[in-house]
């Protein structure tokens, strides 16, 4: 009987590795040494919930592990023959635990640097938000020599810059900040603060200076300065304006990029975040060279010294398309068990926040602004045609009813013009959508990738700016979504929100914003168990990475997260629990 069961195992992890060229053109790694005749695995993980994210077999009481990769689940005994002299056998004590988490979302680089700067998330007082400015200007003064220097647009000192993000003036209140909140205390300094959102920021009045922004400034093309009744800029720039101020700030040294890694890693890892989906340092109003600076001086070194610390799956600016044709034609889509080529991203339009989302109708508190389109519909079409023709896969930013329809649109254009293939087409946030948009999701196939704990924050902010009756008919349509078989995956967006998946899971599962009793949008709830598929497997299938992550399956990598919880049912009715370890190919990572 051990040797039937065993023969079964081997054949289903065969069979998982032979399935996987058919997905898409990555590489099965370690599958040799997986498929050896090795019997005896590394480690056991006995006595606990395991919750394998697989639907032939949803939960058991014990994992092997070996060569890195989940060799064997189910109860105790049956996997316990596989332990010998050497294997590290872990009681769980009955805890829960699930696949790694991934995050489908994320800035790594940015999120890693924002650690580094003035933090300014979660501030719900503008009084707070001018002490944090004033606190770091008295730690980093400025020679008046160097204001001089400013004077002639020749500042290249790293140091005399004051850089900070993740404000949502939403929180105090709804008033926008200008620079004459922070220019008495910044006379010798430029300052640079994004909006959490990255669709927004306040520059003062030096760091205009030093920019060339004065009365005189012209808008740029699906940007905006914000400008007093005098016309004079407040400080405030909205998407590609952003660019006036971002394109003078020294570019942050290689050293500050690879420790940005360091540190976002570890953060990650404290979170059960096992593998991100990277939209690099591309944001409306930056430049497309950003994404590949960190590609080749960050990621490819950090993997080639063996430093990575989570996996990272890459994605690039729709504009370099062929850049990266080049590079997979090259390297692949795997270029090692720790880094992945995603495909290429584009912006439809800005944020909710910034009140450049696109929508068919205005916004309530701007009647004659319908948000902003940030690249020309042909322009995007001809860009994702060629994209998809080449076999990449796309993602497009869009947050707007409006927008979200346009990219379905050139979707569909672009998949009837090139013909079937397995696309997996992505939008990146689908906010809030048009009446039958989630039903064109399921349909065409198109990836649905959100963030939960955005709706936080944005409940109350879409009913002032949308109005009552269209922010709760089309925001955050999870269950809508999945009722018209459309897959969703989840992510953070981080550094925008902070990378905590299980915040994110109890975040779909109860809707509820700080401030509120009830649910928003409660027939939107969905269960435990769909919204850590939308962590895991869904994550994985929405980037390809499914037959080698996502669930804890034979043949797939061993990477897992051990929860505090003792009882899949208590989770599943309070939403809660911690993170108690956090391992990767089958090792611990965290703590």
């Amino acid at each position: 009987m051990n040797s039937l069961l065993k023969l079964l195992s081997t054949a289903i992890a065969l069979l998982s590795i032979l399935s996987f060229s058919f997905l898409h053109p990555t590489h099965f790694l370690g599958w040799k040494a997986l498929m050896s005749s090795q019997q005896v695995a590394d480690l056991v993980v006995r006595n606990g919930v395991i919750y394998t994210g697989d639907d032939s077999l949803p939960f058991a009481e014990s994992m092997a592990v070996a060569n890195g990769r989940v060799f064997r689940v189910g109860n105790n005994s049956y996997v316990q023959e596989l332990a010998s002299y050497g294997t590290e056998v872990l009681d769980l004590g009955g805890k829960v635990v699930v696949p790694g988490f991934i995050d489908s979302h994320v800035h790594f680089i940015p999120g890693g640097l924002q650690m580094m700067q003035v933090d300014l998330t979660g501030v719900n007082k503008k009084d707070e938000f001018i002490r944090r400015i004033k606190d770091a200007a008295q730690s980093r003064p400025c020679a008046y020599a160097n204001f001089v220097v400013l004077m002639d647009r020749k500042c290249t000192k790293r140091g005399s810059w004051i850089l900070g993000g993740g404000w949502n003036n939403d929180l105090w209140g709804g008033d926008l900040p200008t620079a004459s909140w922070i220019d008495d205390f910044t006379p010798y300094n430029p300052v640079w603060l994004s909006r959490t959102d990255g669709h927004m920021g306040l520059a003062n009045s030096v760091a205009l200076m030093l920019c060339g922004v004065t009365n005189l400034t012209a808008d740029p093309s699906e940007g905006t300065i914000k400008r007093t009744p005098d016309g004079e800029p407040t400080g405030l720039l909205i998407e590609s304006a952003m660019s006036l101020v971002m394109s003078q700030i020294p570019e942050d040294s290689v050293d500050n990029r690879r420790e940005a890694l360091l540190r976002a890693s570890n953060l990650a890892l404290e979170r059960g975040v096992t593998t991100v989906v990277d939209m690099g340092r591309y944001y409306s109003g930056t430049s497309a060279n950003l994404s590949w600076e960190d590609f080749t001086d960050v990621y490819q070194w950090a993997d080639s010294m063996s430093k990575m610390k989570v996996r990272v799956c890459l994605f690039f600016p729709m504009e370099t398309w062929s850049r990266l044709v080049h590079v997979i034609n090259k390297m692949g889509y795997a270029l090692s068990e720790w880094m992945y080529i995603g495909g290429v991203k584009a912006f439809a339009d800005g944020s909710l926040g910034s009140n450049s989302a696109l929508f068919y109708e205005p916004y309530v508190d701007d009647p004659n602004n319908y948000g902003q389109q940030l690249i020309e519909s042909e322009a995007l079409f001809n860009m994702a045609l060629e994209s998809d023709l080449s076999g990449l896969q796309i993602a497009i930013h869009a947050i707007g009813d409006k927008a979200n329809d346009l990219i379905l649109d050139t979707y569909g254009s672009v998949a009837s013009t090139n013909g079937p293939r397995d696309r997996r087409f992505r939008i990146e946030h689908a906010q809030h959508l048009a009446m039958g948009a989630p039903h064109r999701f399921g349909k065409q196939w198109v990836i649905a990738s959100m963030q939960p704990d955005h709706l936080l924050n944005d409940a109350d902010t879409a009913r002032k700016k949308l109005g009552k009756d269209r922010a709760d008919n089309g925001s955050y349509l999870f269950r809508s979504l999945l009722e018209n078989n459309a897959l969703v995956a989840f992510g953070s967006d981080w550094p925008v929100a902070d990378i905590n998946p299980l915040s994110g899971i109890k975040t779909a599962m109860r809707r509820q914003p700080p401030t509120w009793e009830n649910a928003w949008i409660p027939s939107e709830c969905i269960s435990l168990d769909d919204a850590i598929k939308a962590y895991t497997i869904s994550a994985a299938r929405a980037s390809f990475l499914d037959n080698d992550l996502g669930s804890l399956s034979p043949g797939k990598l061993a990477d897992f997260v051990i929860l505090t919880t003792h009882s899949w049912e208590e989770f599943a009715e309070s939403a809660s629990a911690s993170i108690a370890a956090t391992y990767i190919s089958g090792v611990r990572a965290y703590p």
